[in-house]
């Protein structure tokens, strides 16, 4: 099968193009013919960094998926061959990737594509909406009228986790650094704020009267935390995708925050969970279809063999919502 791989980590262009096994399926898998996938921060630091989640190289790179189903394996009763299927199910250790004309994978990590987006659409919204369901639903129970501040509103976990927190009945802000991303958050019903124009105290008192939000979602990392941290209420709670940095905890203590981590790899590096992130990827569906979440893309897809301009692109932090790689179609 035609593939993109990468025999040694660097920089975009050691991708290469390449002919490969068409992998084989076990028992519980299927084999999915890939039409598209997206690029997320973690794809670009594994062929950047070759951290010790990544694959053995040369390795097929991507987890997010959206394809038809072309075989499967013993033991797999909700999929049959033909099905329009989508998740996120490799692309780290001990796992195939979807940079490829063929992708075998669990099948417990997928679930019915939804039928009103295309394939390029749907293969945007898996690592993300994972990530923001883990956070504001499993991690936070996110319910009515709750108010949630979303950092970097227009990212690609951010614009998600913006559009599932309003649909489970919260009131939604989402902070940003341009006109043009104000007018992306705001196109999906929540309320932009500029932190290049108004610092935490000033929005804390502006929106919440000076109480702070119930729920924040810091999708940004490193010095944002504590500032995540000061725009929480008393005994809130904030949610990170992001922590690679060294924190003093005291502000957290003092207010009595309740600080989730969120990874949502951990079901494919250590093989437990996958069947929960299979009945998420249903409650996005289900979204989908009733016109509650919507991916944005940031411009037209990438070709499979120009995939090394699709990664430094989302490098440049350019980018506005997901960037897409159509592998076929």
């Amino acid at each position: 099968m035609k593939a993109m791989i990468i025999r040694e980590s660097g920089e975009p262009g050691v991708f290469q193009a390449a002919d490969i096994e068409t992998p084989q399926f076990a028992s519980g898998q299927v084999l999915v013919r890939v039409a598209a996938t997206s690029v997320n921060p973690v794809d670009w630091k594994i062929r950047k960094l070759n951290p010790p989640l990544a694959p053995i190289l040369p390795a097929v790179l991507h987890g997010d998926v959206a394809g038809v189903v072309e075989a499967v394996g013993a033991g797999v009763h909700d999929f049959a061959v033909g099905d329009e299927v989508y998740g996120c199910a490799g692309g780290v250790k001990g796992t195939g990737g979807a940079l490829a004309e063929f992708m075998a994978c669990d099948a417990e990590f997928l679930a019915p594509k939804p039928t009103n987006l295309s394939f390029v659409e749907a293969a945007a919204l898996p690592l993300v909406c994972l990530t923001a369901w883990e956070g504001l639903v499993d991690g936070a129970n996110i319910g009515w009228g709750q108010t949630v501040l979303v950092h970097a509103g227009a990212g690609g976990v951010g614009h998600v986790a913006v559009q599932i927190a309003i649909a489970r009945g919260a009131k939604v802000f989402a902070t940003v650094s341009s006109p043009e991303k104000a007018a992306v958050v705001a196109g999906l019903g929540a309320i932009p704020i500029n932190y290049k124009e108004n610092d935490v105290e000033d929005y804390v008192r502006n929106h919440t009267g000076g109480m702070g939000f119930d729920i924040v979602y810091d999708t940004v990392g490193g010095d944002n935390i504590p500032k995540s941290w000061a725009a929480a209420k008393l005994r809130g709670t904030v949610i990170s995708c992001q922590t690679n940095s060294t924190q003093d905890l005291t502000p957290l203590h003092l207010k009595g925050l309740q600080h989730i981590g969120v990874l949502m790899l951990i079901p494919l590096l250590h093989g437990i969970g996958g069947a929960r992130h299979g009945q998420i990827m249903r409650e996005i569906t289900a979204l989908a279809e009733s016109g509650q979440l919507r991916p944005i893309l940031d411009g037209d897809p990438f070709a499979l063999e120009d995939v090394a301009a699709a990664h430094a692109r989302l490098e440049s932090g350019r980018a506005v919502g997901k960037i897409v790689v159509q592998v076929s179609g």
